[in-house]
């Protein structure tokens, strides 16, 4: 039990009034809620707390212990090597993890990555490997280390007893308005991550429209707490700020973002989606001591994808993990969704914006994505962008293909894509995709 030793109503009124708290005192909040001694409608106050007024960096990493502490800490120490995950704070498009995690395992670095589902306008990296038949991302934590060990990888997803405080405060923060909280959110992630047993994180962080960081600034203060949590715990942590303006690559739903994922990995991906994967998994090939700088570890990335040694590494996990191994390898063979329909553009320019958001939206009306976390995804619905930011588009010209089996649902989806893209006469202004590294010793303007 947690005991009596503090007083819930002193703690929160002591957070209201901006005071700070010790770790004892978090610890005592986050075990008294767990262990049901201490009611929602108490914890709500304190989040909202937490939400006005912040919490210092000690105090997140008290938060973020406490939640980590509240289940099991993964000991993979009989995994030889030092094991290195990446997160992503999610985006549209993203699928970097399906494509990095094969490429890094196969440079011989342990990756014991657990992943998540999608939920609004984000997709969810779970719900890409489920598209692939058979797969299954659900395990017990002796196989979780038993397939690690053997392959240098395992795409799992969260367990109960990964870190159930997170997931409890999550579902209160989601209807006390208090999600968008820098500290709340980088302790929901640290806790999960750190309970991995990793060595070392990379982390992306996304800004722009669509990214849950809109702005440049959030997503700064969001790396910067995120790398400072993980240093507390002794884990080397390296954050880069990436553009979320447009969705990542050209594929967006989740067995079209695994095609994808497999022209990436046979050397045929997309600019963008190669430039981030590249220096997120050089990154963490550095810190899992395989290479002596990042620059390094990025030319043994290229590597691993044009050695086909990358290629390999992900069929073997695929069929490790029940899935259909044929697929990959002949991906056109995937039954299509039964309504496909191509999107035109209605004028002569240049695409000069996209609202990543509302595309994110489209690709849910699609099917591809959730509402709630308890609907259903069809892993064949989403769509193909044939134009992106910058590019030339003549009226009548094909802009994006949607794939859908839900009937009548072509014409609305197309209307709204359309919406969500802006034509002009004037080309715009190249932005860069990848623009700061946060690490321990801070903000860093990235330079390629």
């Amino acid at each position: 039990m947690a005991g009596e030793k503090f007083n819930a109503v002193t703690l929160i009124r002591k957070k209201r009034d901006k005071g700070t708290l010790t770790s004892d005192e978090i610890r005592f909040l986050i075990r008294s809620y767990t262990e049901d001694s201490l009611p929602d409608y108490q914890m709500s106050a304190f989040l909202m707390a937490c939400y006005l007024n912040g919490l210092n960096t000690e105090e997140a990493a008290a938060l973020t212990k406490s939640m980590l502490h509240s289940g099991i800490v993964l000991d993979l120490n009989e995994v030889p090597g030092l094991k290195v995950d990446k997160h992503s704070t999610g985006g549209v498009g993203d699928k970097l993890s399906l494509i990095l995690a094969p490429i890094v395992a196969a440079c011989g670095v342990p990756v014991p990555m657990i992943s998540g589902r999608g939920l609004g306008h984000t997709g969810g990296t779970l719900d890409k490997l489920e598209s692939i038949p058979g797969f299954t991302v659900d395990m017990t934590l002796d196989r979780y280390r038993e397939i690690l060990k053997k392959h240098h990888l395992v795409l799992a997803g969260q367990t109960e007893d990964i870190a159930p405080a997170d997931k409890r405060l999550y579902a209160l923060r989601d209807v006390t308005a208090t999600v968008e909280s820098i500290p709340l959110i980088a302790g929901s992630i640290m806790s999960k991550k750190l309970a991995e047993g990793i060595d070392a994180l990379v982390l992306d962080v996304k800004f722009g429209s669509g990214a849950f960081m809109k702005n440049k600034e959030n997503a700064t203060e969001l790396a910067r707490t995120l790398v400072n949590i993980g240093e507390e715990f002794g884990k080397e942590t390296i954050a880069y700020l990436t553009n979320m303006d447009q969705p990542l690559g050209y594929a967006v739903g989740n067995w079209l973002e695994v095609r994808e994922s497999i022209d990436a990995l046979q050397g045929d991906g997309p600019e963008d989606v190669m430039e981030i994967t590249h220096l997120l998994a050089g990154t963490m090939i550095y810190l899992g001591d395989k290479a002596d700088s990042v620059d390094e570890g990025v030319r043994l990335s290229r590597q691993a994808v044009s050695d086909g040694s990358a290629m390999e590494k992900w069929i073997d996990i695929v069929k490790e993990q029940g899935g259909d191994a044929g697929m990959i390898m002949q991906p056109e063979s995937y039954k299509k969704a039964d309504y496909i329909g191509n999107v035109t553009a209605q004028s002569n320019g240049y695409i000069t914006e996209m609202d990543t958001f509302a595309l994110g939206m489209v690709a849910v009306e699609l099917g591809a994505g959730r509402r709630e976390k308890d609907d259903s995804v069809d892993p064949a619905a989403g769509f193909m962008l044939h134009k992106k930011t910058g590019d030339t588009v003549k009226q009548g010209e094909t802009i994006a293909v949607l794939h859908t089996n839900k009937k009548n649902m072509l014409d609305a989806a197309g209307t709204s894509l359309l919406e969500a893209i802006t034509i002009n006469d004037s080309k715009p202004a190249p932005k860069k995709l990848i623009t700061h590294r946060i690490d321990k010793k801070g903000v860093h303007e990235y330079a390629d």
